[in-house]
């Protein structure tokens, strides 16, 4: 694994009390053929010392100690803090549960490079478990709803025409950009803490005259199961999602939709939120039901432009 001080790419992966996955991600790296990157592990507050096992393992690896979970915009943003004072300029946002083909980031960077007003690029995810079955194709976005959508989820490579190019957001599990755009756009808005940080700063960078693309001949996979949604919408996921997804997704229609965007979108998701609450009260769970009315009430009135990560 290369890590000169001022390698092409810098490579910034959040770990969090998740030694197994940010331990698989690093051993797939270094097998790629991109010859000039470096790798920068954030360890987000862990309490379980993975993030000191790791670096012990991982001796070319630049590591970064947060005294607490910053969120995934609050560890992003210091592992690019970090990088930029280096001297990075281009860089790579990774998920720790992810393993990437050999040659992605060499296709990733050709896409990037060859148009000076891409501002984005993501590869196409695949699960690790089924590579035949889409993570994400990248995303759309519904001006009018505020509705965003993956691209290309859980369906197959033979079912789903890889033909959109142009993106209206790309998932920061994996995402390429220069400094020039992170300076143009000032990167994840950290109020959000975690959930719809990406949809935000994509519309930003559209906004700002960029294009967002998918690198579809790049490929990396991502751990989890392709069967596994129906078990999650049914319970698996905690109160604390409910409530970040809740509250951003108000932060995002105020930071995006004024005028007829917001008389469209506003009602729909209150509406939206409301039948999520009647649902977890049917259903007896009742923290889930408070959690999505604290969200709605913090993403009304929260200040979104924090510079500090809204913590649940």
């Amino acid at each position: 694994m290369a890590s000169k001080k001022h390698s092409s790419v810098a490579v910034i992966i959040l770990n969090w009390n998740g030694y197994a996955h940010t331990r698989s991600c690093l051993l797939s790296l270094e097998k790629i053929s991109y010859p000039d990157y470096g790798v920068f592990v954030v360890d987000n507050g862990s309490h379980d010392g993975s993030g000191l096992r790791l670096q012990e393992e991982f001796p070319e690896v630049h590591f970064i100690f947060n005294h607490k979970n910053l969120g995934f915009t609050g560890g992003n943003l210091a592992g690019l803090d970090q990088a930029v004072k280096i001297g990075y300029e281009y860089f790579l946002l990774l998920n720790n549960d992810t393993s990437v083909e050999v040659d992605f980031l060499y296709k990733l960077m050709d896409c990037l490079i060859k148009d000076s007003k891409t501002g984005l690029v993501q590869p196409l995810i695949l699960f690790q478990d089924s590579p035949d079955i889409i993570w994400s194709a990248g995303g759309s976005y519904s001006k009018f709803l505020g509705i965003s959508k993956t691209l290309g989820d859980r369906a197959t490579l033979r079912e789903f025409p890889l033909n959109r190019t142009h993106l209206d957001w790309a998932t920061g599990c994996c995402v390429l950009f220069s400094k020039k755009v992170l300076d143009a756009t000032g990167g994840f808005a950290n109020s959000f803490f975690a959930y719809f940080e990406d949809v935000d700063w994509s519309l930003r960078i559209r906004k700002a005259g960029y294009n967002i693309l998918l690198a579809k001949q790049s490929i990396i996979y991502h751990e989890g199961s392709a069967s596994s949604k129906q078990e999650s919408e049914e319970g698996t996921l905690s109160p604390t999602v409910f409530y970040l997804h809740s509250r951003n997704q108000l932060f995002q229609l105020r930071r995006h939709h004024k005028g007829l965007q917001a008389i469209l979108s506003w009602p729909y998701h209150l509406l939206k939120y409301l039948a999520w609450m009647s649902y977890f009260c049917l259903r007896g769970r009742f923290t889930k039901m408070k959690a999505v009315a604290r969200g709605i009430r913090d993403g009304m009135f929260l200040d979104h432009r924090s510079r500090e990560p809204l913590c649940p």
